[in-house]
């Protein structure tokens, strides 16, 4: 994996874990898991914790990055995930 994959593939693990732990189009998501399994269940704290939902994350991400590294698809996807989470941390600091 070279250093320019695996920049883009941290900053898509920590769009899709942001967008998974707090963002407001996952809250069904999170909703649903909570009536699943319960508010005070290991499934919920697992959906509304940022370090336990990335070790997921990048647990995907590393092997589809170091298998499919060199894809269009998958470069397009990551920089689009990785401009994203950069764009939401500056919109917090200029705001």
């Amino acid at each position: 994996m070279s250093l320019p994959e695996f920049l883009l593939s941290l900053g898509a693990t920590c769009r899709l874990t942001r967008f998974i732990t707090k963002d407001t189009l996952a809250a069904g998501f999170r909703s649903w898991v909570a009536d699943r399994f319960g508010d005070d269940s290991k499934p919920s704290y697992l959906v509304s914790c940022s370090w336990c939902t990335s070790v997921w994350v990048a647990s995907a991400m590393a092997p589809l990055t170091h298998w499919a590294g060199g894809s269009t698809a998958l470069q397009v996807t990551t920089m689009a995930l990785s401009l994203s989470y950069l764009a939401g941390l500056a919109s917090q600091w200029l705001d």
